[in-house]
Order: structure tokens, then C-alpha cells, then sequence
């Protein structure tokens, strides 16, 4: 799992680049809008899970799932049976979102309050990924889970392959929006009595623990994980 630092305070887009399509536009505050490849990239290699957005005859859905990237596509993956994969595949349009909160922001008023975040939100029809390719795409994201994992573990059978879907959304109708920084307040605010500022957050990793029935020594791809990750966030 790979893992980028929060962007300057300056949240402005300043790479130039326009959004896609009129729907990836960010209309609120759009001033926190991003539109270029490398911030896309850097939010969903940051990320492990998105959520999907689609609709079928039940109505309107959102759920939650593992993802990776591999060049200008999102990846997800799952069983056969599952009717969002069933329904994604048969082309039915689709919005993906990542969201990364890196911070509560309070302000001396209620209404400026905010959070500090990266965000990425993508539009599109999924595609199935070619039986030919499923296992480099397995392989993929089991390596931007834990780099190291797939050369230690029993490799998919055949069997399992052939249960499992992959799919893939193309990145070229996607933007960005990131918020950091202090509390934006009001001139006539900036005399109010309170405390004000950020609460970082981050995404801690803690120590492995092994499986009761493990008698495997950990090797270097876990046994280095805690410290990998205080490393990639900036922690100390």
C-alpha cells in the first residue's frame, strides 16, 4: 500500500490542466479543484479502498471495495456471484470516490469549520479484465496492499481465477479536490476568544499480529511493515 504526503496549502490547481468533462467540473468551492494526472494518480495510490456507485432495477447503490491502480485505470475485483460486478459488467455507468481526510479543521465559527482532505472522483463504464490478464492484475494489487506479499504466498489456482471478476475504469473522466491548511474565519472572527486550528489525522499502521496457528517466522515484507508505513506518512 503506497502512501503520498498531503499536498502544500495551497489547494489551487496551478498545473494548468482543465477538467475532462462538464460532470468532473468541481463547481463547489473550485478554487480546491484539481484536474491533472499526477494528483489523480498520487490520491488513488494512496487509497485501498473506493466506494462505486451504480443503479439497477433495486434502485441506486454505493458500496465499498478494495481498488488499485495500474496505469490509467482503477482496478476492483471480486466473486462471480456479486451483483455489483454483474451489473458493472454488463456496462452499466458508474462513479467511483476516494476520499483521504488528513484533518479537522476548527475555525472560531460554527459555519467555518472544516476538514482537510484529498479526494478523487471518477466517471465511466467499468470493463472486464481479460482472462489472460487476471493474474498479473491479482498480483498487482496484493503487491500495492504489501510489497513483498506475492512472492511468499500459494499463487490463485485455476479454479479460483475463474471465480473471480476484475474490472477496470479508465482515469481520463476523473478530478480531484483537496482541501488543506487553517481555518478560513472571517475578519470580524479573528478576535473570538477560542482556540483555533487543525487536528491532523493519519492512517496509523500498528504492529502485525500473527494468526494463533502461524509458527512462521515473520518475514521482512511484514516484519517491516509498521515501520515502512510510519516512513511513507511522515510519522515519527
Amino acid at each position: 500500500m503506497s502512501s503520498i504526503a498531503p499536498p502544500s496549502p495551497s489547494p489551487h490547481d496551478d498545473s494548468g490542466a482543465s477538467p475532462p468533462s462538464a460532470r468532473t467540473r468541481v463547481r463547489r468551492i473550485p478554487e480546491y479543484a484539481r484536474y491533472d494526472a499526477a494528483t489523480v494518480h498520487g490520491i488513488v495510490d494512496a487509497a485501498v479502498m473506493c466506494h462505486v456507485a451504480f443503479a439497477d432495477a433495486d434502485g441506486v447503490h454505493c458500496i465499498p471495495t478494495g481498488c488499485w491502480r495500474q496505469g490509467e485505470h482503477l482496478y476492483i475485483h471480486g466473486s462471480n456471484g456479486s451483483r455489483m460486478l454483474k451489473r458493472l459488467q454488463a456496462g452499466a455507468a458508474a462513479a467511483v470516490t476516494i476520499t483521504l481526510l488528513d484533518g479537522l479543521v476548527l475555525a472560531r465559527s460554527a459555519f467555518n469549520h472544516a476538514m482537510n482532505y484529498r479526494s478523487v472522483v471518477i466517471y465511466g463504464a467499468f470493463a472486464v479484465v481479460p482472462d489472460d490478464e487476471k493474474p498479473a492484475a491479482v498480483a498487482a494489487f496484493l503487491e500495492h496492499i504489501l510489497p513483498g506479499r506475492q512472492a511468499s504466498i500459494r499463487p490463485g489456482d485455476a479454479n479460483e481465477l475463474a471465480a473471480t471478476t476484475v474490472l477496470r475504469i479508465g482515469l481520463h473522466e476523473s478530478s480531484a479536490k483537496v482541501r488543506q491548511g487553517p481555518p478560513e474565519d472571517k475578519a470580524e472572527d479573528l478576535d473570538w476568544p477560542v482556540w483555533a486550528g487543525v487536528l491532523p489525522l493519519r492512517l496509523t499502521p500498528l504492529d502485525p499480529q500473527p494468526d494463533p496457528g502461524c509458527t512462521q517466522a515473520p518475514p521482512a515484507h511484514v516484519a517491516g511493515w509498521t515501520a515502512r508505513r510510519m516512513d511513507e506518512a511522515g510519522l515519527p
